[in-house]
């Protein structure tokens, strides 16, 4: 799910329980992504994931990750970390 989302959103993301501890990236019986298209680029972190990720995964946490794979804060807009990962080449 995890590759998912990146390909949609263009930012890597890191699924948690809600104690904090990472979800298995194989772990089964998780809904399928529901979106086709990247949310809009003027959203914060904390916007998507109100909006997209916690309507759908309850019972999770979510982290959505710079190009480094470190947490991004809430109120950066998602323009800022996909422009992150356009420096990858």
């Amino acid at each position: 799910m995890e590759n998912r989302i990146s390909r949609v959103e263009g930012f890597r993301v890191r699924i948690k329980h809600l104690g904090g501890a990472d979800v298995r990236s194989d772990r089964t019986g998780m809904p399928a992504w529901p979106f086709e298209r990247a949310a809009k680029d003027a959203w914060t972190v904390a916007d998507w994931k109100r909006e997209r990720f916690a309507p759908f995964y309850p019972g999770f946490g979510v982290d959505v990750l710079d190009r480094r794979r470190r947490p991004v804060a809430g109120q950066t807009r998602l323009e800022s970390v996909r422009g992150g990962y356009d420096l990858l080449g």
